[in-house]
């Protein structure tokens, strides 16, 4: 993509109500426009990353087994009413009547849905284990929204529910997920420690928060420091086999949030020069929640025997809207984003320092092609203005590698790449730029790990 073909807002100075670093670069870097209090338009830039997140995330779910599928976001209340869930919930839910004064309301979450499809079409045990998942826009009535899409009131989510006939395969399922979200939050580039939470309003005993830890974060958490030096599960990591141990490897080690958190057992099993009691942002939490919503909604199965039984079921949430600025949170500097190469928008931005001469353009006009040709998604920067306007933006919107052009280069026959990440500059033949880029891009791809 051609820079001045390009539709990028930057600005230069921090709009003055964006409180936390992620909202100041979003709004910098022109990824996103706020619409309305907790709702913003997602540009060009910024839609480009959370698609490369969707990607990873729908990747992981599917190679745990999980099935996707898309359910509407505006939603019948007389479901809601079958749960008990519909007075319940709160003011944060939306509701709304349709031209019939029929009660509706726009989805904050989709357990009695999904249980409803489920009860609709599934019928015997052979048909379990399940696990059906979307991504789709959720809507949660925040009293204050605030930090950009960090904690919006419309919201992108990945939701999953699993469908088991015990507690026993219901625990496996949410084994899957637990695994599945380790590798998802590592090929992001993120370490995200799993925590014993609250299930809050949507229920169930067993729950874990993920993690990453950031000054920003919305609430305290403490945990093992072991926890963020552990070596993720492997891409050939086998989701139909065993893998409660290593659910009990990762819970061996002390991690809470501060609603869970148990002092006395956090100094007592921690060491005190492992302890680390520090801010963190969620972004991704799993429940199993039995029967509290397969009971009410008469969502069973025949079992062998020929009797009805209840299914056992879990819901696994990660918001990729959210997902987003906690990147940024994890990965900036004084001078912008730096994205890691698997969610970055572009994979390398080719700089020309000097447009409009004949000879540099033609130079980056074949470079450009070739980098297409290797397969990199690359920006040029063809703009006619200074260089220091174009390393300021190449610095501001994260590319991890810039390949940069000009005259001076051109008559020694040499470019020079910069590592965003790094800052390291290094200088070698032209001809060899593009293989070098794609050498450094290839093993950090979002399918790499």
């Amino acid at each position: 993509m051609r820079l001045s073909q390009y539709f990028l807002p930057v600005l230069k100075e921090t709009p003055k109500e964006a409180e936390i670093v992620s909202h100041q670069l979003m709004l910098r870097a022109g990824m996103i426009k706020q619409q309305a209090a907790g709702s913003y338009s997602w540009l060009p830039l910024g839609f480009k990353v959370l698609n490369k997140v969707q990607r990873i995330i729908e990747e992981e779910q599917n190679r745990s087994g999980a099935v996707q599928l898309l359910m509407p976001t505006i939603q019948s209340a007389d479901l809601w009413r079958e749960s008990g869930r519909y007075d319940a919930y709160g003011k944060e839910m939306l509701r709304i009547k349709d031209r019939h004064e029929r009660d509706m309301l726009y989805g904050p979450t989709n357990e009695e849905m999904i249980t409803d499809i489920f009860r609709t079409y599934v019928r015997s045990y052979k048909d379990l284990p399940l696990n059906l998942y979307h991504i789709q826009w959720k809507f949660r009535d925040e009293v204050r929204p605030r930090f950009g899409t960090m904690r919006s009131r419309e919201f992108l989510m990945k939701d999953a529910y699993s469908f088991d006939l015990d507690k026993e395969s219901a625990t496996a399922a949410y084994y899957r997920m637990f695994v599945a979200y380790l590798r998802t939050f590592a090929r992001m580039g993120l370490t995200a420690v799993p925590m014993q939470a609250d299930s809050g309003p949507i229920g169930g005993d067993l729950s874990h928060e993920f993690i990453i830890l950031a000054d920003t974060g919305e609430s305290a958490v403490f945990c093992n420091k072991d926890l963020l030096e552990k070596p993720i599960p492997p891409l050939d990591t086998d989701f139909r086999g065993d893998l409660e141990p290593i659910f009990r490897d990762w819970t061996s080690l002390y991690a809470a949030t501060e609603e869970m958190v148990d002092e006395d057992r956090f100094t007592s099993e921690v060491p005190e020069d492992k302890r680390v009691s520090a801010r963190g942002i969620e972004v991704g939490h799993i429940f199993y929640f039995g029967t509290k919503y397969s009971k009410p909604m008469k969502a069973t199965v025949t079992g062998a025997d020929g009797k009805e039984i209840e299914v056992h079921m879990g819901s696994y949430g990660i918001g990729p809207t959210r997902l987003v600025p906690a990147i940024i949170e994890a990965f900036h500097d004084d001078a912008g984003i730096i994205w890691p190469v698997s969610v970055a928008p572009f994979e390398a931005v080719l700089i020309n320092l000097k447009a409009g001469d004949e000879a540099t353009d033609a130079a980056c006009a074949e470079i450009y092609a070739a980098l297409a040709a290797a397969g990199i998604d690359a920006l040029y920067d063809d703009r006619d203005m200074g260089a220091g306007g174009k390393f300021a933006t190449a610095d501001l919107i994260g590319i991890p590698y810039q390949l940069i052009i000009g005259p001076r280069g051109l008559k020694s026959g040499e470019a020079e790449i910069k590592h965003r990440g790094t800052g390291e500059r290094e200088t070698l033949p032209i001809a060899d730029a593009v293989e070098r880029i794609r050498a450094l891009v290839v093993p950090q791809r979002l399918d790499a790990i």
